[in-house]
């Protein structure tokens, strides 16, 4: 009896294996698909983009923060290097989750906000590929255009449930806010209060925009 359960078993359990590889390979299918590369214009979606820093703070800390206010667009170029970005930054949008140290960088101590109320980054090549490049452009913040350079990556391409072609990149680096005339300089016993180099984060989530549009 034993033997005939285990001899009937065995045609069923090649047929879950068998679906389960089937699941697995449309799945892999899927995730390959929706990370192949997408040329075109995308508007940048504030919503489900985020921009944020991280600054050091009392030499042994660091404060984080981000930009709630993004517009602009990316093209993804065909080739790869033909691609481009322009973002614009209002900078009363700021948050650090609290409102007094927010206020405090909106006023003459940092980014004065009242005379300078963007910031934009405008990019001027891409080199590499999109799994891994980098940027290279202008970045405008108070009086100041400087070139910088940041670390790129494409993330892939994804219809959303209202029908929209999405694609999203990630761009990351490094800046000294001297270089931006930010010169907030109050030092403690041990160092300063704020560090000087502060680390770019850009998460940007865009809609491909139709021709004639």
């Amino acid at each position: 009896m034993t033997a005939m359960i285990m001899k009937s078993t065995k045609p069923m359990a090649l047929l879950l294996s068998a679906a389960l590889i089937t699941i697995v390979v449309a799945w892999t299918s899927v995730a390959f698909a929706e990370m192949k590369y997408a040329p075109g214009t995308y508007e940048i979606d504030t919503v489900h983009t985020r921009v944020s820093f991280i600054v050091p703070h009392f030499v042994i800390t660091h404060v984080e923060g981000r930009f709630n206010d993004v517009k602009g667009d990316f093209t993804l170029g065909d080739p790869f290097s033909a691609s481009k970005a322009n973002v614009t930054i209002q900078i009363e949008s700021i948050d650090t989750g609290v409102k007094q140290r927010d206020d405090d960088l909106r006023s003459k101590n940092f980014f004065e906000v009242s005379k300078y109320p963007i910031m934009t980054f405008v990019a001027k090549s891409f080199r590499g590929t999109p799994d891994s490049c980098k940027v290279v452009g202008d970045l405008t913040i108070k009086d100041v255009t400087k070139e910088v350079t940041l670390d790129g990556k494409y993330t892939g391409v994804v219809t959303d449930p209202w029908g929209n072609q999405r694609a999203a990149i990630q761009l990351t680096g490094v800046i000294n806010r001297r270089d931006f005339h930010i010169n907030y300089n109050k030092l403690m016993d041990i160092g300063p209060e704020i560090g000087d180099e502060v680390t770019i984060r850009i998460f940007a989530d865009g809609i491909l925009q139709k021709k004639g549009k």
